[in-house]
């Protein structure tokens, strides 16, 4: 009888990854590692180190979708091999993108003729959106003034001071100066009659926000278009207005739908609108609509012939996958109008029921409006000890929640608010959780010591005035360390009591 032949280490980790030399030795982080290793292994160290990531459902600071139906995510990995860009290849996805843009071309109130075609285009997300609409925008612009025989050097854009960061990439990127209109403390968008102030005859247009990323507020487009518009009837002008509709897109027009803010306003040229938002696909997509053919200068479009067949292209990336466009195509189809309203609607209920939780504890001022984006921005009345909203949303971690905090926007930056994003995946349930779990963090800050100013010698009143020393940073931290470990542990020794006398 044949003797089994011992197995090599290599034979193991195919049975048991656990049984390898893989889950014992370290491997190279930073560089490839010069020998193969068995797929069983590499994918186990991958998924193990990928638990220390928080979860998504959990992570309060993002807009992005992070949950899906199973017939999606079957959809997805369909056709993830699928390079968009191969659209002579990929006739029937190609044809599934066009069908999108002219889905949400309608959904924004596009003027499109019974057989006229939606000008669109779908982006990795809204930032490549953004660019892609400024740079139409720029490039009109410098056209016009062009044929008029006038400098074209100096373009600018008119934005509130609360915009995302994405717009000031575009004006470091392709060289126009932003003009921001300050917010101020209690009103933190952009004010229309003090952005129109700001326009003059090198502005390419006005950037309007349809929820803006720190309160989830819409910007008032109807007043902002009036007021161009008489701007331009008495200057001669015709600056535009483009919509940022990031988050709000794929809210307004189902929950606000007499709210005019799209392309029924007669100066709004292009809307962005994330899909990996509100318009529930996982992240990676993004859509820009033109208001018509003649918004979006032709130089800009490019015409390729190596692909297998002519096809036209304005995008700043090239190759793309297939997945994200056909998600959004699936939830377009599969919700339809009834589905969005649904889900817009229960995000503002639990919205609400996260508020009027918050107010019911008696120690946040709500900053977020209840008309706008599902979100939810609140401050602390008064900092018990100087324990302030960064505290907050450092102990919500403990539970595995992830609630930013973060200073307002220029002249309002002395208020900081801590940012919860209500997706269509947040249940009742959680919102009523996380009212429970902020509670607990505040009792839990309410017994620490508080905390010292910190700073060089300064003179107090404190008695007959005499010089006291301020605590570095250092002697402050190491003072609070050590009290939260007295408490750690006076805390467990409680419960060891409670053990033994069970």
């Amino acid at each position: 009888m044949a003797l089994p032949k011992p197995a090599s280490e290599s034979d193991l980790s195919v049975l048991s990854t656990s049984a390898s030399r893989y889950v014992r030795d370290s491997l190279p982080r930073y560089k490839m590692p010069d020998n193969s290793i068995p797929k069983e292994a590499a994918y186990q160290i991958i998924h193990d180190e990928l638990l220390l990531d928080f979860k998504p459902k959990l992570n309060l600071a993002s807009f992005v979708t992070t949950l899906m139906e199973p017939e999606s995510d079957k959809l997805i990995m369909e056709s993830i091999n699928k390079n968009y860009v191969d659209m002579d290849e990929y006739p029937v996805t190609t044809e599934l993108h066009n069908r999108c843009v002219n889905m949400i071309a309608h959904l924004f109130n596009a003027p499109l003729g019974d057989s006229e075609d939606a000008i669109g285009v779908g982006t990795v997300g809204s930032s490549e959106a953004i660019m892609l609409a400024g740079l139409a925008f720029k490039r009109k612009w410098q056209n016009k003034r062009k044929a008029q025989g006038k400098p074209y050097a100096n373009p600018n854009i008119v934005t509130g001071a609360n915009v995302q960061v994405c717009w000031e990439k575009f004006a470091r990127y392709f060289e126009v100066e932003l003009k921001e209109v300050k917010v101020r403390e209690g009103y933190y968008v952009m004010d229309p009659a003090k952005a129109v102030e700001m326009v003059d005859e090198n502005t390419i247009c006005v950037a309007a926000i349809l929820g803006s990323t720190y309160n989830g507020e819409f910007e008032d487009v109807k007043l902002l278009n009036d007021l161009l518009l008489e701007k331009n009837n008495q200057t001669g002008w015709d600056t535009p207005i483009h919509v940022d509709a990031a988050s709000g897109g794929f809210i307004a027009p189902f929950i606000y739908p007499e709210l005019e803010w799209d392309f029924r306003l007669p100066l709004v040229r292009s809307i962005n609108v994330s899909g990996h938002k509100y318009g529930l696909v996982y992240a990676g997509i993004g859509w820009i609509i033109w208001r018509t053919k003649q918004d979006l200068p032709e130089e800009l479009i490019f015409r390729i012939k190596y692909l297998g067949a002519e096809q036209s292209t304005f995008t700043l990336n090239f190759s793309k996958g297939s997945s994200q466009i056909i998600a959004q195509y699936y939830n377009l189809i599969r919700l339809g109008q009834e589905g969005y309203r649904n889900i817009m609607e229960n995000c503002h209920e639990n919205a609400m029921v996260l508020k009027e939780g918050l107010e019911r504890t008696g120690r946040f001022n709500i900053v977020s409006k209840d008309h706008g984006v599902p979100v939810v921005a609140f401050s602390l009345k008064k900092k018990n000890g100087g324990h302030d909203e960064f505290e907050v949303s450092e102990m919500l971690r403990r539970f595995g929640w992830i609630v930013p905090a973060y200073p307002m926007p220029a002249d309002a930056e002395h208020i900081t608010v801590l940012r919860v994003v209500i997706r269509a995946e947040f249940s009742r349930t959680l919102a009523e959780r996380l009212v429970q779990d902020i509670t607990n963090v505040l009792h839990d800050l309410d017994k620490l010591p508080p905390k010292l100013i910190v700073g060089e010698e300064e003179k107090q009143e404190n008695g007959g005035g005499a010089l006291v020393k301020r605590k570095s940073d250092l002697e402050t931290q190491r003072d609070i360390t050590t009290y939260w470990k007295n408490y750690v542990v006076a805390q467990k020794a409680i419960k060891r009591q409670k053990v033994a006398a069970s």
